[in-house]
């Protein structure tokens, strides 16, 4: 049997399938599931009270849970972290991410992995059934046995599939992983998860920055006035400069950029006509904007 669940992580969904079916420990928590003779499913939203784990689909809990993910992709909370959690599934590193790990940072990471390249080909073989607007965001293999894709939606604000779509690629990825793993390509015993960039999806410069163009985006750079210290602020794109390879930023009118004894208020005309211009080699870490 296979285990398939649906988890929140930081700012994104992750859909995941491991290679048994491990004991299930009682939770807390409002929830869809469902049963079948191949998988679980389990779409979770925020702990409340306790419910039993049925056979049962509760049709009740359907709308809720997709309507909330709809309309708030990006704010849920972080499970907790650690090696392995307590249905037994490795935990991704928490390192800080950096631009092309193969996690929050994009890209492409092997780890070694003998069979790393075979089970990405698959990964783009499968993408071609969903059209052009979902991409390949972050592909990540390890040593234990673990694959982890994360799908990136070209016309949603934050990127982020639906949880439709991260459950059809799931199934149809996994599929062909194990097809593959029947003919002694890769090992037959693969775990996968699928999961949407998230919030602390890194962002390129310039490359990425256009399309966020009218989303608060925190910026950690180096100022150019003090030492080559660091700095961070939240900010709206004014333009990229290529010819000076930079972009200007202008405060974003959020909380962090308002006079706190001026509660309500927006930005003052001399904040509104702030503006920073900075050369792409400066900014050090570059994430969409959350207001907790």
């Amino acid at each position: 049997m296979f285990f398939q669940n649906l988890r929140r992580s930081v700012g994104r969904w992750s859909l995941f399938f491991s290679s048994s079916l491990l004991a299930l420990p009682n939770i807390q928590h409002n929830s869809l599931l469902f049963q079948n003779p191949r998988r679980f499913v389990d779409l979770s939203l925020k702990p409340t009270s306790p419910l039993a784990l049925s056979h049962r689909f509760l049709s009740s809990s359907v709308s809720q849970n997709k309507d909330h993910y709809e309309e708030h992709p990006l704010q849920h909370e972080e499970t907790e972290a650690g090696e392995t959690t307590d249905d037994g599934w490795e935990e991704e590193d928490e390192a800080e991410p950096q631009v092309g790990d193969g996690g929050d940072g994009g890209g492409v990471v092997f780890q070694g992995v003998p069979w790393g390249e075979r089970a990405l080909s698959i990964a783009h073989e499968v993408l071609l059934q969903f059209g052009d607007d979902i991409k390949l965001y972050a592909f990540k293999a390890t040593p234990r046995g673990y694959v982890y894709v994360r799908l990136d939606k070209l016309s949603n604000k934050y990127g982020c599939p639906s949880m439709e779509e991260l459950e059809s690629y799931s199934q149809e990825y996994k599929k062909k992983l194990d097809e593959v793993g029947a003919l002694g390509e890769i090992p037959d015993d693969l775990a996968l998860e699928v999961s949407t960039p998230g919030a602390e999806r890194m962002l390129k410069v310039p490359d990425d920055l256009g399309r966020f163009k009218e989303m608060p985006i925190t910026v950690c750079y180096e100022d150019q006035d003090s030492d080559s210290r660091e700095m961070t602020g939240v900010f709206l794109l004014d333009s990229i400069e290529m010819d000076s390879e930079s972009c200007v930023w202008k405060l974003a009118d959020v909380k962090e950029n308002r006079d706190p004894q001026e509660k309500g208020r927006p930005l003052s005309r001399k904040r509104r006509d702030w503006r920073l211009n900075l050369p792409f080699v400066m900014h050090k870490r570059v994430t969409l904007y959350l207001e907790y």
